[in-house]
């Protein structure tokens, strides 16, 4: 191979079609028809159907919470709990500048502001340190947010709940699977946000829920999903349509069906990862804490500054080849430009980790040999990165951050699309 084979100079496509970071496992069909079966005989299709209500009981007690409240997107589930939880009087929710891109956008849909914290250099998480010294007068509520690899200080940040009387909350979409020193994500806090977005753990095709043992926020939630409307002709609490629909949640029944078989296929892929990767100077895979529950769902790698081709130039060349490896998180939140206020003081680790690491196709649609191209890619890249930066530098109006939609796999023109 020489560097005119790459795809982003002119060479074939070595994915086609591409390969998505996301999960992107199919649930079985014929677990999803039966389940269907259940509200097309009974002719009710949302408004808390059965196969919903299914759901939120099964939920619950996998995460071993007292209730469950389905949404149509974690967006929603995440927004209306920060409503609900948000202290009076108060505008700010602290939450960390590395996390899902649309964080900012939550907070602010919620009528409040984010207030952005730096993460621990060590975990790439937020921690009870990091997120004190944002706390102050004006604090509403702490939003914790799990990283894609492990888990955040969860039971530092509820000590820091106790000890500040500020609610807590938690982004756990990227946690689902996990324990937190042992202990089931989905017990933290107050409530805990999750995703059943198809290129997450459990596929729903879309939607999200909160989990919680407070009873009355769960009924509250419940309310602000369904317009506020406890019965015909009552209007009680603020509301929208933010209802699970039965065919999404009778798809997740059958995600959740298959889980064990998927948490073995993820281990595997990334054993190759590690494998392949194991000796790259200048690659570094972020490993899991195998002492925990994991779900092995995303492979993060690290990119040393010592290579002669930046992070960004090699996800240029690899989404080129259709293998859709993004950055993490980046830029970091606080870094973008948005429509609403937001508040920071100098992030300066979150700032660095959002231009080192680099996420990998990992999903149900790559094979083992797939991984092997990938890192053949890396291996490649490295070996004749001096001519490749060359070549991409001498280009102009290069994209860089190519944007491509993980469920449709075609190409959106924005990183910025991409959930």
């Amino acid at each position: 191979m020489i560097t005119s084979d790459l795809a982003v100079f002119g060479g074939p496509v070595t994915f086609d079609p591409p390969k998505s970071i996301g999960s992107l496992a199919n649930p079985d069909p014929e677990k999803v028809l039966r389940y269907s079966r259940i509200f097309y005989d009974r002719r009710w299709y949302t408004n808390n159907g059965p196969v919903n209500r299914m759901l939120e009981a099964r939920l619950a007690e996998w995460h071993g919470a007292a209730r469950c409240v389905t949404f149509a997107s974690a967006f929603w589930g995440l927004s209306l709990a920060i409503r609900r939880l948000a202290l009076p009087g108060r505008r700010e929710v602290v939450t960390p500048s590395l996390t899902y891109r649309r964080m900012g956008e939550i907070i602010a849909s919620a009528g409040m502001i984010p207030r952005y914290c730096d993460v621990d250099p060590d975990t790439l998480a937020q921690s009870a340190e990091t997120t004190r010294s944002c706390v102050n007068d004006d604090t509403a509520l702490i939003l914790g947010a799990h990283p894609t690899i492990d888990c955040c200080d969860a039971e530092g940040l509820e000590q820091l709940s106790v000890e500040t009387g500020v609610p807590l909350l938690f982004d756990s979409v990227e946690s689902a699977f996990e324990t937190s020193n042992g202990r089931r994500v989905g017990t933290f806090g107050r409530a805990e946000g999750f995703s059943i977005h198809a290129t997450k753990l459990v596929n729903g095709f879309e939607g999200g829920y909160i989990v919680t043992d407070d009873q009355e926020l769960a009924e509250a939630l419940k309310l602000m999903r369904g317009f506020g409307i406890p019965e015909e002709d009552q209007i009680v609490s603020f509301g929208m349509n933010a209802k699970l629909n039965e065919i999404h949640a009778a798809t997740a029944m059958a995600s959740l069906d298959d889980l064990p078989a998927l948490v073995q296929r993820n281990e595997s892929r990334y054993r190759a990862y590690e494998a392949l990767l194991d000796g790259s100077d200048g690659l570094s895979l972020r490993r899991f804490d195998e002492s925990e529950q994991t779900s092995f769902k995303n492979v993060l790698v690290r990119v040393s500054e010592e290579l002669p081709v930046t992070r960004d130039e090699i996800l240029a060349v690899l989404q080129a080849e259709g293998a859709l490896a993004r950055p993490y998180y980046s830029p970091a939140l606080h870094l973008h430009k948005t429509w609403f206020e937001a508040r920071f003081d100098a992030l300066p680790a979150a700032e660095r980790i959002s231009r080192d690491y680099m996420l990998m196709p990992c999903g149900d649609q790559m094979s083992l040999n797939d991984i092997a191209t990938v890192v053949d890619l890396l291996h490649f890249i490295h070996e004749r990165g001096g001519e490749i930066r060359s070549r991409l530098l001498a280009r102009s109006g290069l994209e860089i951050h190519t944007g491509y939609d993980p469920v449709r796999l075609q190409p959106t023109g924005s990183s910025e699309n991409v959930p």
